[in-house]
This record gives structure tokens, sequence and C-alpha cells, in this order.
């Protein structure tokens, strides 16, 4: 029986919510470099490697805010901020403890994290069974019979785990209507529209009785007129949106599974953490 477990982190997730949920925690190392977030991360990540426990950990990272995504749509995440400046410096130092945990940190520029993280969950399911570890409901298109993705809620250690028969009772599709969803309604936090005017229940209800967006064009006369006009005046958009929502599970990375086993903070990793003063998260882990 095959027993493998192999977590992959979304870095940027969690290293995200770590920093604004310890916002008002003014942590830093002794020349003034903040190390909050990356605090708060380590908690995140110990968390679930103690509730999921995993044989293997990888984690995944954005290189950089180019990808063939705004090569393909200007607009593409364009409303979002800069990173805030206290953030900033701590992107290479949380980079440097997971490596010192002994965690392979992957990623690709001209890729996003997702796409990383659909490669090689899809890769890596042929040795073991995947959770992929973050906030992010577009990760939800990856559930399989050996992918669950974890969502993780409001407060420490508490998640949402969809396998395929959760995703169908609390979302109402399959994974790959998640990718037609949001071709129907866009993405507001990644900023491109979807078809104007056509919300989520629509959307749902439209896929419910066509299953794909294919099948719904092949079906517009079908439709109430002012869905029909809607989609029509928006089918450009449409096919764009729905490309920008699909992870590519192609990438061209490597990972070898021998590399991400899991067995807890070795002796290398507890310089690291004395240097940068977090010593006493090491305690939170098994």
């Amino acid at each position: 029986m095959n027993e493998n477990k192999i977590l992959i982190v979304d870095g940027m997730a969690l290293l995200f919510r770590a920093f604004f949920a310890q916002s008002y925690d003014a942590r830093r190392m002794a020349d003034g470099t903040p190390t909050n977030a990356v605090y708060g991360f380590l908690q995140y990540l110990f968390d679930a490697v103690n509730r999921f426990e995993p044989t293997h950990v990888l984690c995944c990272w954005d290189m950089g805010s180019k990808t063939f995504r705004t090569d393909m749509y200007a607009g593409y995440k364009a409303n979002r901020p800069d990173a805030p400046d206290d953030l900033v410096p701590q992107f290479s130092l949380v980079k440097d403890i997971v490596a010192a945990l002994g965690i392979p940190n992957v990623g690709l520029e001209g890729y996003e994290a997702d796409d990383c993280i659909g490669t090689l969950a899809n890769r890596l399911s042929e040795l073991g069974h995947v959770y992929v570890l973050t906030g992010d409901q577009d990760m939800l298109q990856l559930v399989s019979e050996r992918i669950h993705v974890a969502i993780m809620k409001k407060g420490r250690g508490n998640y949402a785990v969809y396998d395929l028969d959760f995703l169908q009772t609390d979302k109402g599709v399959r994974p790959f209507q998640i990718i037609e969803m949001k071709g129907l309604t866009g993405d507001t936090s990644d900023n491109y529209p979807g078809v104007k005017g056509i919300g989520e229940k629509t959307a749902l209800k439209l896929l419910q009785e066509y299953e794909s967006i294919d099948g719904i064009l092949s079906n517009l006369d079908a439709l109430s007129k002012s869905v029909k006009a809607k989609i029509e005046a928006d089918l450009e958009m449409l096919h764009l949106s729905r490309t920008l929502a699909r992870i590519n599970v192609e990438v061209p990375i490597e990972c070898e599974l021998e590399t991400c086993t899991w067995s807890g903070p070795q002796d290398p990793a507890h310089p690291v953490f004395e240097q940068y003063r977090l010593t006493s998260l090491l305690k939170l882990i098994g």
C-alpha cells in the first residue's frame, strides 16, 4: 500500500495571510528586519504538518509579477497594491528558513506558484496522496481522487479539506467546472471580468444544466434573452477569462520526491532559527 503523503504548500498564500494576521506584531531581528510574517508563516506550516502528518513537504512561490497571464491580458492582477514595506524583506528570509528545514522552495519565472503547484500535484499524486495547503479557492480545480485541497479558514489550524465528494456537496461543481465558473463570472481579486452581468448563481445554474461553457455556447438559443445577449456581447472575454483561470499543469519544473522527505527540523535548522529569533517555534512541531 502506498503510504506517501505529500504536502504542497502555497508559500505566498501563507506568507500574506501571516503578515496581515500578525501585522500588530513588531517582532524584529537585532538589525531591525521585521520577522512577523515569517513567524506566522511557520506557525501555519507547523500546524498543517501536525494535522496532515506528511511524509514529504515542498513549498511553491511566485517568482515576480510577470507571467504568461500578464502577457495575455495586461489587466491581470493589475489591481493589486505593492507588497507592504515590512513584508518585502521577509520574502527571501522565509525561503532561507524553509530551506533550513530541508523543504525545497520551488518556483519558475513566467509562471505563478499555482501553476507549479498544479504541475507537481498531478505528477506526485502518482507516488502518493497529495494535500495542497492554500487559501486560494482557484486551487479547487486540482481536486482529484488523489489530490485534496486544504483551504485555510479563519483561525489557525482550521481547514476545509476538499475531496471530490465535498467539492460537489459544498460548491455544487466538479473540479473542471471551477475554471468554467471563473470564465463566466471573472475574478475580482485577479482583475479579469468574465461576462458582464453574470454572477455566481446564474453561472452555477448554467453549468448544472449544460455542464461546461462549450455546452452553454451550443445551447445559446435555449437561454433567456438577457443571458444570451450578455454572453454574446462578451464572448471574447469569456474565452480569455476561462484561459486565465486555468492552472497550467505542464510547467517545465523538476522536483523529485526524495528531495522533499520530511522528518521534522534537523540540526542545521537550529542556528538559522536562533539567528532569526524564532527558536520558540521549534517546540510547536512534533
